[in-house]
């Protein structure tokens, strides 16, 4: 890794740690510097302020999910199995990482328009993977109730639940991530008309 970028994760890490123990607002951009080991100038070289320092642990956390889900999908072809391996790997991420999906997406709510802004970016880019798969699946006979025409929605309603039951489990870390992936993976699966197995049901 060169040396910009060294220093960029550097940032982002001691950032995801201040955040994590002050909160947004009361952290200090002096506080990730000394935990960075870097200069001010450095930090404001490659974010120009608190805000866009917040966005990037963001945008990073959403591209670890979709690493994720793309290696998750990966050994399966097009259909419901990369449907399915795709919602495991979601929630499963959350589950293994709940220190920062708790800091991005509760904290991130204070951050008024900006934040929504990039949560609707977000949303948007993971429904469009879904909508993807779902649309083949739709194509290979896997999925009777819903059309192309309807994946869209489909893709966001599924992320909104997704998003609403994440929410609930950073702030109160219950239920347990295998149970919400136990009850809420089948639900969505049969919304379109998939029937799980007992053993697609228990991941």
């Amino acid at each position: 890794m060169d040396e910009p970028q060294s220093t960029r994760q550097r940032i982002l890490d001691a950032a995801l740690n201040v955040f994590s123990s002050k909160g947004y607002h009361d952290a200090r951009m002096d506080e990730i510097v000394d935990q960075a080991q870097t200069s001010k100038g450095a930090i404001y070289f490659h974010f120009p302020n608190k805000e866009r320092l917040f966005i990037a642990l963001v945008d990073q956390f959403a591209d670890l999910i979709e690493r994720r889900v793309q290696e998750a999908m990966q050994p399966y072809p097009q259909g419901m199995d990369r449907v399915r391996a795709a919602l495991v790997a979601v929630l499963e991420t959350f589950g293994k990482y709940r220190r920062p999906a708790k800091i991005l997406l509760v904290q991130a709510v204070g951050l008024g328009n900006v934040f929504e802004k990039k949560r609707l970016e977000v949303t948007d880019r993971f429904a469009e993977l879904i909508r993807v798969q779902l649309e083949d699946a739709i194509d290979k006979g896997e999925v009777s109730a819903v059309t192309h025409a309807e994946s869209a929605i489909v893709a966001h309603a599924w992320m909104g639940a997704i998003y609403n039951v994440v929410i609930q489990w950073v702030y109160t870390a219950e239920p347990p991530p295998d149970q919400i992936l136990a009850a809420l993976l089948p639900l969505l699966l049969r919304s379109v008309g998939y029937q799980t197995t007992e053993a697609e049901a228990h991941p």
